[in-house]
């Protein structure tokens, strides 16, 4: 079992031990009653960061999700109505992952947009984080404009990337069907047999999500590291000025 806090605490011990600057928010959306969670993070004392690469990250936890975290299958099953032995809730292999929201943003020095390669910029950014991301399942990047004294200038350069964390099982498989004594429980047993069976095969995220955090984390900061040195050596300016390419 793991829960909202669970989480948030494995998460913010991971991006701690980075050495980047943390800043945590929590909340409640009263709508969904969803918990949300985001974290700012960036290199560097907090006065520069405005100067500095910056990546936000986010995720949601639901009434689901908790659901889940403490009967598993089952759990959804009596989430939405009574158990059943013949509901397809109990014998479902697409558990959702736990999906993490990934916002990056590195300043430039407002540059006239007729300096500029914005394909090529976009590739090299897109490139550089995909190379430093071993958890990633997309990335997307852009570049921000601003309107300038006389034309429009690229204000940063900003990237988003998608990570699914398997909640249930490390391989990214049902982390329900574990052993097939375990699928047989569920489609033959009575409720009462159900869940001891269940207990004997029960997935434990908490063995395996810290690594898979800590994984995240140092993803971030080698990103952010990436972006800077990109900036800062002279390769993202390389792409500029596109007459002379």
């Amino acid at each position: 079992m793991v829960t909202y806090e669970d989480l948030t605490e494995l998460f913010l011990s991971a991006a701690e031990a980075t050495g980047l600057s943390v800043h945590p928010e929590f909340w409640l959306n009263t709508q969904t009653l969803e918990r949300e969670f985001a974290c700012t993070l960036h290199p560097g004392p907090c006065e520069e960061a405005e100067h500095r690469a910056v990546c936000t990250l986010s995720f949601a936890w639901g009434p689901l999700d908790t659901a889940l975290s403490i009967d598993g299958a089952e759990g959804v099953c009596e989430f939405f109505h009574e158990p059943d032995e013949s509901c397809p809730h109990l014998h479902t292999e697409n558990v959702l992952p736990l999906v993490i929201d990934l916002s990056y943003s590195l300043p430039l020095a407002h540059i006239d947009l007729g300096a500029i390669n914005l394909q090529a910029i976009a590739r090299l950014v897109k490139l550089r984080a995909s190379e430093h991301s071993s958890r990633a399942v997309e990335t997307r990047s852009n570049v921000a404009l601003a309107l300038g004294d006389t034309s429009m200038e690229a204000e940063a350069l900003t990237l988003q990337q998608r990570v699914e964390l398997p909640l249930w099982d490390p391989e990214g498989v049902s982390g329900f069907h574990a052993a097939e004594e375990y699928r047989e429980g569920h489609m033959t047993l009575g409720r009462a047999r159900r869940q001891s069976v269940y207990h004997q095969g029960e997935p434990h995220p908490e063995e395996w999500l810290p690594h898979m955090f800590a994984e995240v984390a140092a993803d971030i900061a080698s990103v952010l590291d990436a972006l800077e040195t990109s900036n800062t050596g002279g390769s993202i300016h390389n792409a500029f000025d596109s007459s002379e390419n």
